[in-house]
């Protein structure tokens, strides 16, 4: 009987951890209309862009490199980094939440630790 328990909770372990893995994909970069055209570098002057790949969150006035994601239980993703402002010198901490957005599930919505919306990205093509 135990093996039997021990079963049914390594399967809803195994369950739960394929839910998340649906959660967010970021092997493929997604970002907003500038975003994917300056994805392999500044090629597009713009003063509003954002992109998001596995790695980073490049905005028109910052570049943050991610050092942890954590999947959430509701399938978002929260992400720490360290961000270099545009006219600052060194690296501040910041947390991001990336969440599918509620009016397309192909988009991916970014926010601040504040909650503060930065934008609405899609898979790049």
């Amino acid at each position: 009987m135990r093996a039997l328990h021990l079963a049914i909770a390594a399967t809803a372990v195994l369950a739960a951890g394929q839910a998340l893995a649906v959660g967010i994909d970021l092997s493929k970069p997604y970002g907003d209309k500038y975003g994917c055209i300056n994805r392999n570098g500044q090629q597009v002057a713009a003063d509003k862009m954002l992109l998001l790949t596995d790695k980073e969150l490049i905005t028109a006035a910052s570049a943050c490199t991610f050092s942890d994601k954590q999947p959430q239980a509701d399938g978002s993703l929260v992400v720490t980094a360290k961000c270099e402002a545009e006219g600052e010198e060194g690296q501040a901490p910041a947390k991001f939440t990336i969440k599918r957005s509620a009016k397309n599930a192909k988009k991916l919505v970014v926010a601040d630790e504040d909650g503060n919306v930065m934008g609405e990205v899609a898979r790049c093509k």
